[in-house]
């Protein structure tokens, strides 16, 4: 059965799933008809450059926050992709993550010291995914400048599997990544998915649909070339015109309303990759654990959120055709 999932909770803080708001937001997502989430945990290192991953106790989700929201979805019956993700608090996108190869001497400390803190990092969350019963475990996404020490990976790679027993999935950026030996290593080619699909804004439908055919034959040569099913871990578009030209924009905040071109996009993605072979399934971006709770709101809100749009009913004809 395909995965039709959306994101949960990007951006939750401590103790925010088990709030009276999230809850509702869970409800509501259920009813949409997904058999899967995805819940990232997101951690934070100081710099780009930094070789240590930390906690910080007093914002990030805890690991009685995760037991909870996974009991919360198996108890309704939908599987869960546990995805811990870093980020970089000097603002710095995580894809940028990077250091020399060598040193003088010959060395490459800082490699060996990033691989060290992030491989615990995975080790923690691979514990957790496997006690809680996740049905998926992400070990990256987008570490676009860590993605050529395959030493390093393969051997991330092998530690995590003498942890947890489920599938395994790495969230590439489709257009930085080059081709990775080691994704043989994991179950899935996970594609963080935003190229443009239409040409102009308010684009039709129709034309959003070539492009992804066109985007298609590409994903499959990926598919064909790894031997692996792939798996979008991402993909998106906020309502807003002109999104679907530029899916992954999260700053045009002065373009207009047009819930119109968001369900467009989401009907002629679905439209296309539902029938390949190769597609695992999808994950959307994204469902918030606070939602709005009327129509007139939903109109005013220019985000990747579809709750009450037009999208919400292009996603519940397609996902609960699929169940």
């Amino acid at each position: 059965m395909l995965i039709n999932g959306f994101i949960y909770g990007a951006e939750a803080k401590k103790g925010e799933f088990r709030t009276e708001e999230a809850l509702q937001s869970q409800q509501s997502l259920i009813e949409l008809g997904v058999n899967w989430v995805c819940i990232p945990i997101k951690i934070q290192q100081k710099r780009y450059n930094a070789t240590e991953i930390l906690f910080d106790y007093n914002e990030d989700v805890t690991d009685k926050d995760i037991e909870f929201i996974v009991k919360r979805f198996h108890d309704q019956g939908v599987k869960v992709c546990l995805k811990p993700t870093i980020s970089c608090m000097d603002g710095v996108w995580h894809g940028f993550i990077d250091f020399p190869d060598q040193l003088v001497g010959g060395t490459d400390e800082y490699w060996k010291r990033w691989f060290r803190s992030y491989t615990n990092f995975i080790r923690h969350y691979a514990e957790i995914a496997q006690d809680s019963g996740c049905e998926m475990l992400c070990v990256g996404s987008e570490l676009v400048g860590t993605e050529r020490k395959e030493r390093y990976w393969r051997s991330l790679l092998d530690e995590v599997r003498t942890i947890y027993d489920g599938p395994l999935v790495y969230a590439c950026d489709f257009k930085k990544s080059k081709e990775l030996r080691w994704l043989d290593g994991v179950d899935y080619v996970g594609i963080n998915e935003y190229d443009p699909v239409a040409k102009y804004p308010g684009d039709t439908m129709e034309n959003m649909q070539s492009e992804w055919e066109r985007i298609a034959e590409k994903v499959e040569e990926k598919s064909k070339l790894l031997k692996k099913p792939v798996l979008f871990m991402e993909s998106g578009c906020r309502s807003a015109r002109g999104c679907a030209k530029f899916p992954a924009d999260t700053t045009h905040m002065q373009y207009p309303f047009d819930e119109d071109e968001q369900a467009n996009f989401y009907e002629s993605c679905l439209e296309v990759f539902m029938k390949k072979e190769w597609f695992a399934g999808i994950f959307f971006k994204e469902w918030n654990t606070k939602i709005y709770q009327s129509k007139a709101a939903a109109s005013e809100d220019k985000s990747y959120n579809v709750h009450k749009k037009l999208s919400e009913k292009v996603i519940r004809k397609w996902f609960k055709k699929e169940a």
